[in-house]
């Protein structure tokens, strides 16, 4: 009803659009769910790198974002972050990061337009709830006063540093992921619960925050899809089986996923099944990965694409090698959503109520992956019925419509509960 809606403060390291995958895709449509029950006053700093792939220029980009986000936020404004103003930004922060008292995560944000923004907001609207989309935004904490907060874990950030550092060669890379993580986890364990409510992608990691702030007030909010726009309605199946795999190649897990595809799936896979195709569809992709698509005119790089449902619809099966990160995979989603069967490395269907040979296949080296591919491509009634399982599961469990109204419910009680 319209007498309870209440004005949620949303706090955000990024521009919440468009949503093309990733963080930009639960970011948007949680606030755009919790829109329609409450009053949502957006402020997000903006990152260039995710917006320029997806534009033709930055400006394009951001007034196409306050035309849509502002179609149903009350507010909604966008702060530069000040180290990307200058020169090697991120990189000196990092190694400042080495030695300051807080870790990069919590020093990379920090803005004295941001924090004023806040305050200028605070003052004109009566506030019911501040929302942190993730701890790299704890510096404004104070701000909230005696105001109920959540806070939302995208990942567990300090788990996820120690597995990429674990996974990393570089061993000064190493030796940066890792501290870091361990700097992270003291300041999880101190903050998460001052938070009124911390909310996770999935149980997986609900129990990760668990395991390190303890009882901190937690509760699992899933990434979810929308399953009207993710439908196949057009399936194109042609005579060559075609594989894909989605994601922003500049994001690391999914960079290694290709990286993998290329390099230790693809030189097999050609023999194996030599009429066989490959899509990497994604911004930002490698050069080393474009340079295998010029010699190699079955594996395909197509880079940023508007809408990524027309590959899926020409592919015979969704390939997601990605073993590294946190959260869920909303790639993963999105394919189930599509019908489409997927193999997948276990790490990308974390978080999500996957059961084996029901609506996803498992696999991890090269020659799981084509154990698999050649099994569904010669039984086509498996291959068909995987892909139903896995529509059906995101429609019992994992619609955005659902979803929202669990927030809206999570946040009404963080309001009553603070009286």
């Amino acid at each position: 009803m319209k007498n309870d809606r209440k004005n949620i403060l949303w706090l955000s390291h990024l521009i919440p659009y468009p949503p093309k995958g990733g963080v930009l895709q639960r970011a948007y449509h949680l606030v755009r769910e919790t829109a329609k029950y409450h009053n949502v006053y957006l402020l997000a700093f903006n990152q260039p790198d995710l917006i320029e792939p997806l534009f033709p220029n930055q400006e394009q980009g951001m007034q196409e974002a306050r035309d849509e986000l502002g179609a149903f936020c009350e507010y909604v404004e966008f702060v530069k972050i000040p180290l990307e103003q200058r020169f090697y930004g991120k990189e000196r922060m990092a190694l400042s990061s080495l030695f300051s008292e807080h870790p990069y995560n919590l020093n990379w944000l920090i803005s004295d337009e941001y924090r004023l923004k806040i305050k200028a907001i605070m003052s004109k609207t009566e506030i019911d709830l501040i929302h942190f989309d993730t701890i790299s935004l704890l510096p404004y904490k104070d701000l909230a006063k005696n105001l109920p907060t959540v806070l939302d874990h995208h990942n567990i950030e300090s788990h996820m540093l120690i597995r990429r550092a674990n996974n990393e060669k570089n061993l000064l890379k190493r030796f940066f992921f890792r501290q870091e993580g361990r700097r992270l986890e003291v300041i999880e364990k101190e903050a998460c619960p001052t938070f009124s409510l911390n909310i996770t992608c999935s149980q997986i990691d609900a129990d990760r925050l668990t395991s390190i702030a303890g009882q901190c007030g937690s509760t699992e909010v899933p990434n979810g899809v929308d399953i009207d726009f993710f439908k196949s309605v057009n399936k194109q199946l042609g005579n060559i089986p075609r594989l894909l795999f989605v994601g922003t190649l500049s994001w690391y897990p999914n960079a290694e996923a290709a990286n993998f595809i290329a390099n230790e799936l693809w030189p097999t896979l050609r023999k194996s099944i030599p009429n066989i195709e490959f899509d990497i569809v994604g911004a930002n992709p490698a050069k080393n990965l474009l340079t295998l698509a010029q010699s190699e005119p079955h594996f395909k790089v197509h880079g940023f694409v508007n809408d990524v449902r027309d590959y899926f619809e020409q592919a015979d099966i969704f390939i997601c090698p990605i073993s590294d990160g946190g959260g869920t995979k909303l790639k993963v989603l999105d394919a189930f959503a599509m019908g489409m069967p997927v193999i997948a490395h276990p790490v990308a269907c974390e978080g999500i109520n996957v059961t084996q040979d029901k609506n996803v296949l498992f696999a991890q080296t090269p020659e799981q992956y084509i154990e698999k591919i050649s099994y569904l491509l010669n039984n086509e009634l498996i291959k068909y019925n995987l892909g139903m399982e896995a529509r059906k599961l995101v429609e019992d469990q994992y619609a955005y419509n659902s979803i929202g109204q669990k927030l809206s419910k999570l946040y009404n009680n963080c309001i009553i509960n603070n009286r």
